[in-house]
């Protein structure tokens, strides 16, 4: 199933958060948090292209390939470290939420209008996951 030609409004207004998302957060940050969510949601379509598109705007494979375990990488940053835990902690949203501790240390190293669009992006590629694996969309097997 084609999620655009079967529901084009739909999917025209997750674009649109895709689009904000794509204007407001930093592009290597937002491509981190595109491959983690996918990854943790089991997203094979999601892995592909977002490890395809980070590759292509100069990505290195190494700090790709340690996404899948961030925790133990000397690989990113102060602020990729955050934006990393934070995708965990929604992604994984559990009955208590996002825990004060992750959220707390997001604050620290984000602004609250980057905070919050760093929110808006995690939540984007969810639905994006949530679409793609519901819809059993595979990657290509050329690209």
């Amino acid at each position: 199933m084609n999620p655009g030609e079967v529901a084009p409004k739909a999917y025209q207004a997750v674009m649109g958060m895709e689009k904000y998302a794509q204007s407001n957060v930093d592009h290597t940050v937002l491509e981190l948090v595109k491959l983690r969510a996918s990854m943790i949601n089991g997203c094979a379509y999601c892995v592909d292209m977002h490890s395809r598109d980070a590759l292509a705007n100069g990505e290195s494979s190494r700090r790709l390939f340690a996404v899948a375990a961030w925790r133990e990488s000397t690989f990113f940053d102060e602020r990729e470290r955050a934006a990393l835990d934070l995708t965990d902690a929604v992604t994984r949203l559990g009955e208590h939420g996002v825990p004060d501790d992750v959220w707390d240390t997001a604050a620290k190293v984000w602004s609250e209008k980057e905070l919050a669009d760093l929110v808006f992006a995690i939540a984007t590629i969810n639905v994006w996951n949530r679409i793609a694996v519901t819809m059993r969309l595979e990657p290509p097997a050329q690209v």
